[in-house]
């Protein structure tokens, strides 16, 4: 019995860290989705708003530039502004005084990369939280939000005064 049992929780272990999927507000995720949202919200991700660039960021890094007040993504090596210059005057003012240097890993066991929350597999991707029509349904979004907007096929960000949108 004790040996059928250890089987049963090493195989159950070994499951758990293959599947690595998460799904928001649903009970699974979509595809090969490694982070899915509930369909149909009105709530996306918010993006972390730095004071300074990050000085040895990862190609796929996202933020929003308090300096400038722009969504920017770190793409070959250069920042690609995703939005114009937008309003910082909602942001509310970082409290923290202690960096633990603590993240948050999901896909992988470790990484290499820095960052709050890094999304790092070899066969599973984001997928946005999707909303129709940001700009009319989300009431009151926040700086720095991107989600995927389901009626222009596109990733929309919000730069804290209005959305912007990539196809």
């Amino acid at each position: 019995m004790k040996r059928i049992l250890s089987v049963l929780i090493l195989g159950l272990g070994w499951n758990i860290s293959t599947s690595a999927q998460t799904a928001i507000e649903k009970q699974t995720a979509d595809g090969s989705a490694v982070l899915d949202f509930k369909a149909g919200t009105t709530k996306g991700i918010i993006l972390p708003a730095v004071e300074s660039l990050p000085s040895t960021p990862a190609n796929g890094t996202f933020l929003l530039d308090k300096t400038d007040g722009k969504v920017k993504m770190y793409q070959n090596n250069l920042w690609v502004e995703l939005s114009g210059a937008g309003s910082m005057t909602a942001l509310a003012p970082y409290s923290g005084t202690v960096d633990n240097g603590k993240q948050t890993v999901m896909g992988a066991r470790s990484t290499t990369v820095d960052g709050v929350l890094v999304l790092e597999a070899p066969d599973k991707a984001l997928v946005l939280p999707k909303i129709s029509s940001p700009h009319l349904n989300v009431k009151s979004p926040y700086p720095g939000m991107m989600c995927y907007d389901t009626d222009r096929k596109a990733l929309a960000v919000f730069n804290g005064s209005v959305w912007n949108y990539w196809k």
